[in-house]
């Protein structure tokens, strides 16, 4: 046992006085919980109630609470807030798919997405707001990195969607593939996802779950020895060091082999695949031998390639390839036996790329 970690209180938390900003309730734990109802005459044993009513249920306010006495319910208006994410924009696409832009605390934005299949319901949500991988062809960076989310904002972006579904519709993945590098947000993401799998919220199984990471060789491999059974994706975009530096400037200060040879380690450790996400871009990396090239760096090994044509930046001036390119840089990587397959577009009539809604909105307020 750790008797060196401090009990949480309520003085860790830092409620804030009268007239300041009320803290989001998932802010504090359980624990937490439980001291403050102590502390204005409630039972503790309601803090279990209050989390699950918060985590599972499709309620937007604490009035819907109606297994809680009234007074309660009032305490709660009172001294919290009900989520610390704002809803401020909203598109639903042709094909269903629907991009939040959501507001925090401090004013700052991020975005998250849910994504319909037959199968499947899939969201995907952000770890950082901005980033500071800089990947020349990602809208998420354009801005700079300004901070990373906290546990509860990583989580409630996965609960406002869930909010937005029917009652016969239910979450089934979640990718941790929006703004920010999540590994760079590594203890806030675990908690996150920790609390998604647990029977108290969404129960989500881990495999059900994939982390994708521009390539931190450290982190990945302790992501590897945490005992969590998440998926990994690396975000590779390029078969050789001199061309992703251009495109992941990041690179640099890394090298492809290096963030292989974690890779190794991860499927060594975990048993698990891991997949390698490329972004196809127009006569940039997209030719015969950067197919030949990617070939060679993977042959031998149990992995999957995810191609992404890109989705359209104006500010970028970058395009995905068309479909015959596309399909002879599949045919090469199949011909030499990896595995691949190429991402299906979803919400392509609305701000679908990656940080776009953020940006757009952040240009409209300059």
């Amino acid at each position: 046992m750790n008797t060196d970690r401090p009990p949480e209180t309520l003085q860790t938390l830092r409620i804030p006085a009268s007239g300041t900003l009320l803290p989001a309730v998932l802010a504090l734990s359980e624990l937490q919980l439980q001291e403050w109802l102590r502390s204005v005459g409630q039972q503790a044993w309601r803090a279990k109630q209050i989390r699950q009513w918060l985590l599972s249920r499709r309620i937007s306010a604490f009035t819907q609470m109606t297994d809680l006495p009234l007074p309660l319910r009032s305490l709660l208006e009172e001294n919290f807030r009900f989520t610390s994410l704002e809803p401020v924009g909203h598109q639903i696409a042709t094909d269903r798919t629907e991009k939040m832009l959501l507001r925090l605390h401090d004013e700052e934005l991020v975005e998250c997405v849910l994504m319909r299949e037959p199968d499947r319901r899939t969201v995907c949500i952000s770890t950082q707001v901005g980033c500071a991988m800089g990947c020349v062809f990602c809208a998420s960076g354009l801005l700079g990195v300004k901070r990373n989310l906290t546990p509860e904002e990583i989580v409630e972006q996965v609960l406002m969607l869930h909010r937005l579904m029917p009652d016969d519709e239910q979450i089934t993945n979640v990718v941790v593939m929006g703004i920010g590098e999540p590994l760079a947000n590594y203890s806030a993401l675990m908690a996150a996802l920790d609390l998604l799998c647990s029977s108290d919220c969404l129960g989500l199984g881990a495999r059900r779950i994939t982390v994708s990471t521009v390539g931190l060789p450290e982190k990945i491999r302790e992501f590897a020895r945490s005992g969590r059974q998440f998926n990994l994706a690396i975000s590779l975009h390029a078969p050789n060091d001199e061309l992703r530096t251009e495109i992941v400037p990041v690179n640099r200060n890394i090298g492809i082999s290096q963030i292989v040879a974690a890779a190794d380690d991860f499927h060594e450790v975990t048993g698990r695949r891991v997949s390698w996400e490329y972004v196809l871009l127009a006569g940039i990396n997209d030719q015969d031998q950067h197919a030949r090239q990617l070939a060679s760096l993977l042959r031998g090994r149990i992995a999957h390639v995810n191609l992404i044509p890109m989705n359209g930046v104006s500010e970028l001036g970058m395009a995905a390839p068309d479909e015959p390119r596309t399909q002879r840089f599949v045919n090469i990587l199949q011909q030499e036996k990896v595995a691949v397959t190429v991402r299906k577009r979803k919400g392509a009539d609305i701000d679908a790329a990656c940080g776009q809604l953020r940006l757009n909105r952040s240009r409209q307020n300059n």
